[in-house]
């Protein structure tokens, strides 16, 4: 639909947690229980993204644990694994100059500092040393995201990410 912003994923449904139809979410947000902030949900169901209120939701270890309004059995939530869970943008908190959101990003073209494209980014995730990057173009790369050191420029309004990168690795 024109002029229909996509919403920003912030997450997954990943698991079930006990009987009544809680979830285990694999959170995208840092901090990972920031997900909880965010009043309704938007869970898509065969690419129909349909909004369900947060009842509860809170840290439970490496993941998030929540309930959503409306699925109180552990099979109807079942049927909703892996299902990815967003928010509208204008829910998002406002940023400042020079910030983004890594849902900004994918989608843009990644060029080394010498002008060799390399691909776009495709979708980043986290790991216990740093962000990554990945990279599709030619083939699959995977960057670390770090700022200054690797990345060295992002500019959203031209779609480019300026890394510093061997085209060879």
């Amino acid at each position: 639909m024109a002029g229909v912003e996509e919403p920003v994923i912030l997450g997954r449904l990943s698991g079930l947690y006990g009987v009544r139809g809680a979830f285990k979410v694999f959170s995208y947000t840092e901090p990972r229980e920031a997900i909880c902030d965010y009043a309704t949900w938007l869970v898509r169901r065969q690419d129909e993204w349909r909004p369900h209120r947060l009842i509860e939701g809170r840290r439970h270890g490496r993941t998030v644990v929540a309930r959503l309004e409306g699925i109180e059995d552990r099979d109807v939530a079942a049927a909703l694994l892996g299902a990815d869970v967003a928010v509208q943008r204008e829910a998002l908190p406002e940023l400042a100059a020079g910030q983004y959101y890594w849902a900004d990003l994918v989608g843009l073209e990644v060029v080394t500092v010498d002008g060799t494209r390399l691909g776009h980014a495709d979708r980043l995730f986290t790991t216990g040393a740093n962000d990554v990057l990945v990279v599709a173009g030619e083939r699959e790369r995977w960057l670390p995201f770090v700022m200054d050191d690797v990345v060295r420029h992002v500019d959203i309004e031209a779609g480019l990410i300026t890394v510093d990168w061997d085209p060879d690795f």
